[in-house]
């Protein structure tokens, strides 16, 4: 039975329509970014497929280009139309951010953290610089590779900071491991910047480390 055959309040895109997407489970949504099925399935049944062979949504979305397309029922474009799906998702995330003060949004700063740097294979280091009002004037990456005290230069930071106008900054990086805590090297890099910004007035407002199902504030443990 295909999709259309089916009760009007089964179909994803008119349960999506009536409820909100936040109602459809993950093979819903996926079936109607689909669109069809192939020969003997719908699009529903082919999104569990899909599911099942990745191993979850999470995979499916981070699969690179030839694995993806090894899949019955995706190509390349298929592929495409995906990535340009998950940019317009990231940039939806820096508009909402860019339209307050990020620090009574510190949900919304987690996830657009989150989606810049949780799914790098590489260690980096970035900023939110941030306006007196602390608006967000921009998001930078500033060091790649492993951290170490040696590796982050606080006269650089500075230097940008002033460059932008910032009045306070929010820091970020990643862990490749998925391991969100803080270590000792982190704290101390932290304290060097917060130490080295105070000098200009530039306020550091919080440090974010980026795991793998975690976002850990060092405003929030008690370290700034």
């Amino acid at each position: 039975m295909s999709i259309r055959d089916w009760p009007e309040g089964e179909r994803p895109r008119e349960k999506l329509l009536a409820l909100g997407a936040e109602a459809l489970s993950d093979a819903e949504l996926l079936a109607i970014f689909l669109r069809v099925g192939v020969a003997g399935r719908s699009a529903v049944d082919l999104a569990r497929d899909l599911l099942g062979a990745f191993g979850g949504l999470r995979q499916l979305l981070e699969a690179d280009q030839t694995r993806f397309c090894a899949e019955r029922g995706l190509g390349t474009a298929k592929f495409v139309q995906l990535q340009a799906t998950l940019e317009l998702s990231k940039r939806h995330l820096a508009a909402q951010l860019a339209r307050g003060n990020a620090l009574t949004s510190p949900t919304l700063v987690r996830a657009y953290l989150a989606t810049q740097l949780r799914d790098l294979g590489h260690e980096e280091f970035a900023a939110l610089f941030l306006d007196t009002q602390h608006r967000v004037i921009r998001f930078e990456s500033l060091f790649r590779g492993t951290l170490d005290s040696a590796s982050v230069y606080p006269r650089e930071v500075a230097r940008r900071a002033l460059e932008l106008g910032a009045g306070a900054i929010i820091f970020a990086h990643n862990h490749p491991s998925g391991v969100a805590e803080p270590s000792d090297a982190d704290r101390r890099i932290t304290e060097r910047l917060r130490e080295a910004l105070g000098l200009f007035e530039i306020r550091v407002l919080d440090h974010f480390v980026v795991g793998d199902g975690e976002v850990v504030s060092f405003a929030e443990r008690g370290w700034l």
